[in-house]
């Protein structure tokens, strides 16, 4: 056989044209982006500021649960604490 049949021509045009179809649509979009270095913004920009703050919150809860861990761990009363234990 010199050549290739029509059937084996039509099989590499259709993964020629499915070929074209993936690299131009948003798959090609995002491996081009990739290959030049792009990367996409993951988060949505007016969510950053919410973040920041929950981080903020975050610290300060951090800082409370070691200053109540600290209070438990020195074995001190409650009677004996500023303030006595109310009953």
């Amino acid at each position: 056989m010199d050549g290739l049949s029509p059937f084996d021509t039509l099989v590499l045009v259709a993964f020629a044209m499915a070929g074209m179809r993936i690299f131009t649509g948003p798959i090609g979009a995002a491996l081009g982006d990739r290959l030049r270095g792009r990367r996409e913004q993951v988060g949505h920009p007016a969510l950053a500021g919410d973040v920041e703050l929950l981080h903020t919150r975050l610290a300060e809860v951090e800082e409370r649960l070691d200053f109540a861990e600290r209070l438990l761990a020195s074995g001190e009363r409650a009677d004996q604490l500023p303030g006595g234990a109310r009953q």
